[in-house]
């Protein structure tokens, strides 16, 4: 008989522990925006936890448990990167803006991993794109999967804080 339908002795369900969500093996690399938004996920889930644990809701402490113990393992391993100099070649933290050859715009900011989110034009710094500008200049071209682009316009100008 599976545990999950077993009554624990003091006559409440038992709910298993949640696995672990994983935790990227790379340096947490994260802007100051990110370091906020992963304090924003432990006190939110902490919050969310204590509820919770009032309501007697075991299947979300479960769930708030293990979110938890990943934003506080990110907390503790991230690495907050300072924005580099005026002058320096395309790095963490910059917004970028491409040209590709059919004469359209791309335009990304280089991110953490947590942070990223492709839809909102933030994108991880290991991702092939982050990895082919990193490292140049402004009127440099890069080679992407989907073709050629050059480096039109680098922007140190740090993302506010939700």
């Amino acid at each position: 008989m599976s545990r999950a339908f077993v009554k624990e002795a003091d006559g409440m369900d038992f709910v298993e522990q949640l696995p672990d969500r994983p935790v990227s093996e790379h340096p947490n690399l994260v802007t100051a925006r990110g370091l906020k938004l992963i304090d924003d996920e432990v006190r939110s889930n902490r919050q969310a936890l204590a509820t919770a644990q009032s309501g007697g809701d075991r299947t979300m402490i479960a769930r708030c448990m293990r979110e938890l113990r990943y934003w506080t393992t990110r907390r503790g391993s991230a690495q907050l990167v300072e924005p580099p100099p005026a002058d320096a070649p395309v790095s963490f933290g910059d917004a970028v803006r491409l040209e590709l050859e059919d004469g359209s715009d791309r335009a990304f900011r280089i991110v953490g991993e947590d942070e990223a989110d492709p839809s909102e034009g933030r994108i991880s710094w290991l991702a092939p794109i982050a990895q082919a500008v990193m490292g140049r200049e402004v009127d440099d071209a890069v080679t992407l999967p989907a073709g050629d682009a050059e480096i039109v316009e680098i922007d140190r100008t740090p993302e506010e804080c939700d």
